[in-house]
C-alpha cells in the first residue's frame, strides 16, 4: 500500500491500482476544513467538494455547528472504520471555521443597517450585498458556496418545532428555499432598496407567480399594449380563466389609465418600463400616486432598466420584476427571474411559489450571484456604447427610426431623464428598407449574435417580425411591429468595432 501525502497532517491511502481506497481519510486534522478548502480552490473550482467540506452553518446555537460532521450539512464520504472519528474531526474542524470573525448572523435587520453604513454605492452593493455580511454559511471562501441539496436535517424534534415556530433560523426543502439562493436575494433587495425579493426560475414565472398570488379571481388588471408578448399572452389566455379581466392601454396614455382605475374595481397595474421592443417610459411616481389613490397596485417589471438605472420602488412603485436571465445574470448562461418589494407583498408571492414549485437551482442562483458583482461594470459599459450607438444610427441616411429613451427624440425623453440614471443597452430602430432588405441586413452583420434575448456581455441582434411574431401577422400590424424593425441589445465590445460593422452591414440593404 502507498500513501500520497496532500498536506502535513492530511494522508490518503492509496491501493496497488493507485486508486483511493475506501478508507480515504485517515487522519482529520482540526484545520483539515481551511487546508482542504486552499487545496481544492487552487485544484479545482470554488463550486466544488471544497465549499461542501468547508460550509459550516453559522445559524446553530451558540455558534455551534450541528453534531454529524461538516457543520451539520455537508457530510463527508468515509469508511465504516473510520466514521465516528470522522464526524468528530469534521465537527472541531467546522467549529473552528464557525469561529472566524463576522461569520455569525446577525439579526436581518441589524444586517441591512451594517450594510447601508458600509456599502453606499451600487457598485459596493453589487459586489458585496448579501455575501460580506450575514452571509448563512460560515467558510474561509470569499465566493458564496453552492449548496446542492434537496432537503434539510433537524437535531431532533424539538429543534424541528422550533424552526416551525420561528425560534431556530434554518431551512427545511429545497423548494422552501437555499443558502445560496438567499445570499442572491438579498443582493437584489439591497440593490432595488426593497424590503423582500423572491428569486424563481425564469423572468416569466416571475410574472406569472406575482399575477396568480396578488390578483383574485373575478379582480381587474390594466398593462400596455408595448410589452412582451408571452407576458400578453399569458394575461390574455390563462387570467380569464380565473375571471380576471384586463384593460390594455397604451404606454403614454394617462387619461386611459385613469379612466381604466375609475371604471373598475382594478387590482394591479403592470408594465414594463422601459417597454419591449419600442422602449417606451411610464412615469413611475405619476402613475404610482394615481394607483394607489384607487386602492391599486403598481408592478414594474424593470428588466430593460436594471436596478444600475432605475429603481421603482423608490419612486412609488409597490413591486418590480426583473428577468434575472438578462442584465442582472449578463452572461448569456442562465435563466432566472425574481420579485422585490414590500415584505408583506413579496410574502405572498413566495407562498405562491412554494406550492407550485419555479423553484432557482442553487447552480443557477450562483451564476446569477457571480454575475452580479460586474452588474455596475456592465450596465454603465451598455448605457455609454448604446447612447454613442443610437446617436450615430440618427443620423445614418439608412436609418428610418431610432427608439431609444437617451435621444431626445424619444416621446419620453423627459420621463427618462428624470427617473433613470442611464438609458439601458437595448436600441430598437427601423432599416430604410423593406423586409428582405432588412433581412439582408441582419444577416449581414458579423459581430452580433442573430438570437433572442439581452443584456448579456455578447452584442445580440433581431428582428422580431421573425424572431417574436412570425407566427401572427394579425399581431405584428395591430402592435406597430414593421418588418423592418430590428432590436439590437449592445454588448460590452468596443464601440467602433460594433459601428463599423452596422455600417459595412447596411451597405447590403
Amino acid at each position: 500500500m502507498a500513501t500520497v501525502s496532500l498536506t502535513p497532517q492530511v494522508v490518503f491511502s492509496t491501493e496497488s491500482g493507485g486508486a483511493l481506497s475506501s478508507a480515504t481519510i485517515l487522519r482529520f486534522p482540526p484545520n483539515f476544513v481551511r487546508q482542504l478548502s486552499t487545496k481544492a480552490r487552487r485544484n479545482c473550482s470554488n463550486i466544488g467538494v471544497a465549499q461542501i467540506v468547508a460550509a459550516a452553518w453559522s445559524d446553530c446555537p451558540a455558534g455551534r455547528p450541528k453534531s454529524g460532521g461538516g457543520g451539520g450539512r455537508a457530510r463527508g464520504v468515509a469508511s465504516s472504520h473510520a466514521a465516528a472519528a470522522s464526524a468528530a474531526a469534521a465537527a472541531s474542524a467546522a467549529a473552528e471555521v464557525s469561529a472566524i470573525p463576522n461569520a455569525k448572523v446577525a439579526q436581518p435587520s441589524a444586517v441591512v443597517q451594517a450594510e447601508r453604513n458600509l456599502l453606499g454605492s451600487d457598485a459596493s452593493l453589487a459586489v458585496h450585498a448579501g455575501e460580506r455580511l450575514g452571509r448563512r454559511i460560515a467558510t474561509d471562501a470569499i465566493t458564496t458556496p453552492v449548496v446542492n441539496t434537496s432537503a434539510y436535517w433537524f437535531n431532533n424534534s424539538q429543534e424541528l418545532i422550533d424552526f416551525k415556530e420561528g425560534r431556530h433560523a434554518s431551512f427545511e426543502y429545497g423548494r422552501y428555499g437555499n443558502p445560496t439562493t438567499e445570499a442572491l436575494e438579498k443582493k437584489m433587495s439591497a440593490l432595488e432598496k426593497a424590503e423582500s425579493t423572491v428569486f424563481v426560475a425564469s423572468g416569466m414565472y416571475a410574472a406569472v407567480a406575482m399575477l396568480s398570488a396578488l390578483v383574485p379571481a373575478g379582480g381587474h388588471i390594466v398593462t400596455t399594449t408595448d410589452c412582451y408578448r408571452k407576458t400578453r399572452i399569458y394575461m390574455e389566455n390563462e387570467l380569464p380563466k380565473r375571471g380576471v379581466s384586463m384593460t390594455v392601454i397604451r404606454p403614454a396614455d394617462m387619461d386611459a389609465l385613469q379612466n381604466a382605475l375609475d371604471n373598475n374595481n382594478v387590482s394591479l397595474f403592470f408594465t414594463e418600463t422601459p417597454t419591449n421592443p419600442f422602449l417606451r417610459c411610464i412615469d413611475v411616481e405619476l402613475v404610482a400616486n394615481m394607483c394607489h389613490s384607487k386602492g391599486a397596485l403598481l408592478c414594474i417589471d424593470s428588466t430593460f432598466a436594471s436596478p444600475i438605472n432605475q429603481k421603482a420602488l423608490t419612486l412609488g412603485a409597490d413591486l418590480v420584476i426583473h428577468s434575472a436571465t438578462k442584465y442582472i445574470a449578463g452572461h448569456n448562461d442562465v435563466i432566472g427571474g425574481c420579485v422585490s418589494g414590500r415584505d408583506e407583498l413579496v410574502s405572498k408571492v413566495r407562498i405562491y411559489h412554494h406550492v407550485v414549485g419555479g423553484v432557482l437551482n442553487p447552480n443557477a442562483a450562483y451564476l446569477i450571484l457571480r454575475g452580479m458583482k460586474t452588474l455596475h461594470l456592465r450596465v454603465q459599459c451598455q448605457n455609454n456604447t448604446a447612447l454613442r450607438m443610437a446617436q450615430f444610427l440618427e443620423d445614418h441616411p439608412k436609418i428610418a427610426r431610432v427608439y431609444y429613451p437617451g435621444l431626445p427624440s424619444h416621446p419620453e425623453y423627459h420621463i427618462a431623464k428624470t427617473q433613470m440614471t442611464g438609458f439601458g443597452g437595448v436600441i430598437s430602430f427601423e432599416v430604410a428598407g423593406d423586409f428582405d432588405g432588412t433581412r439582408r441586413f441582419i444577416d449581414s452583420v458579423k459581430i452580433p449574435y442573430h438570437a433572442p434575448s439581452f443584456g448579456g456581455c455578447e452584442s445580440i441582434i433581431d428582428q422580431p417580425a421573425i424572431m417574436s411574431y412570425w407566427d401572427s401577422k394579425e399581431q405584428r400590424d395591430i402592435y406597430g411591429i414593421k418588418d423592418n424593425l430590428i432590436r439590437f441589445s449592445i454588448g460590452v465590445e468596443d464601440f467602433e468595432d460594433l459601428k463599423n460593422d452596422l455600417v459595412q452591414a447596411l451597405e447590403k440593404v
